[in-house]
């Protein structure tokens, strides 16, 4: 069967010859592929350590004169909310088919993919497209390719050369050369030593963890972190639950010890206006990471002073608009908590 549009949805970190063996195969089946590049707009982590737009030049780079086959759009992520993210993908696709001279209601579109497991759930999520299953490519995962990418010998090297486009390879070697590279390097070695730490436990762990949301005025309160993982990132005030302390109890020991905010504890207690878990798997790169967040409100008011203390740099009330905006900024999943409890979706 032949497609007027194909779409290809991936995060792409990095591009990979399983990938392009699906571009091949969606190419010789329609006229143009729609390629949607995943978590764009994320904080630089070892999970993402390539903005959109570099992973568009990636995909470009390899394609060659394919390219112009292509259309590319960047896709952010809305990890507690699977319905924004679908109204997203309908969105792009459509203004892509209307990009290319056509309507959306007179075109045939396919939506290309390999169903491997739960991750591959989108492959279902959209009925109005025929799906195209594609068999399994024999390459290394991204995931793994990351992992030898930060690896410090050459036999790493020499595996993420053989599995991904010459082009991409390029691309990453210049990478490594980077500030940036070298930040997120450190990290992964830090992510590695953590984990190490929990090796000899008789089950993979999974932590507990608190945030604090607290907006004020107009405002919400956010610190700076000075260390590994996400060091220079923005961040909810929070922490790990000690084992004699509440949820809340821990929520309010953290946001006064990251912030010094001189709220007294009754105050925040008769502030408390929401909790939420929020348990996506691969929230966190330390592991399995599972926190509850509690969101204070004031509605009016001077700002309560604050600096950063103990493990933040530094500590900030930060207009909500001027938050909305920090999706690229702030530390793992943070930006979608924000998105819950303050309705920025």
């Amino acid at each position: 069967m032949h497609y007027d549009f194909i779409a290809f949805i991936g995060r792409f970190e990095p591009f990979h010859n399983g990938h392009m063996a699906v571009v091949r195969r969606a190419l010789e089946t329609c006229d143009r592929l729609i390629v949607l590049v995943g978590s764009a707009q994320s904080a630089r982590s070892t999970r993402n350590p390539f903005s959109a737009a570099e992973r568009e030049v990636m995909i470009r780079a390899a394609l060659g004169a394919d390219s112009d086959r292509v259309i590319i759009h960047h896709l952010v992520d809305h990890l507690y909310n699977e319905g924004a993210w679908q109204a997203d993908v309908q969105e792009h696709v459509a203004a892509a088919i209307v990009q290319s001279g056509k309507s959306p209601a007179d075109v045939r579109i396919g939506l290309i993919g390999h169903d491997k497991d739960e991750s591959s759930w989108y492959l279902h999520a959209f009925p109005q497209w025929d799906r195209i299953d594609v068999p399994f490519a024999t390459t290394l995962s991204a995931t793994e390719l990351r992992r030898h990418l930060f690896a410090a010998d050459e036999g790493a090297l020499r595996l993420v050369q053989a599995n991904v486009p010459q082009a991409v390879y390029e691309t990453l070697l210049a990478f490594r050369k980077s500030k940036t590279f070298n930040l997120l390097a450190d990290e992964q070695r830090h992510i590695d030593s953590y984990k190490a730490a929990w090796d000899a436990a008789p089950y993979p762990p999974t932590f507990v963890t608190v945030d604090a949301v607290i907006v004020h005025s107009g405002h919400v309160l956010l610190v700076k972190r000075g260390a590994h993982p996400g060091k220079g990132l923005w961040a909810l005030p929070g922490g790990f639950l000690n084992p004699e302390e509440s949820l809340l109890q821990a929520a309010i020991r953290e946001l006064k010890e990251e912030t010094r905010i001189k709220l007294p504890i009754p105050v925040l207690k008769g502030s408390l206006k929401g909790r939420q878990v929020f348990d996506d798997p691969d929230r966190s790169q330390r592991g399995r990471t599972i926190t509850h967040a509690f969101y204070f409100e004031f509605a009016s008011g001077d700002l309560p002073a604050v600096r950063g203390s103990d493990d933040a740099a530094r500590a900030r009330w930060v207009p909500l608009a001027e938050a909305r905006r920090l999706r690229e900024h702030l530390f793992e999943d943070h930006f979608f908590i924000l998105e819950h409890f303050l309705g920025t979706a």
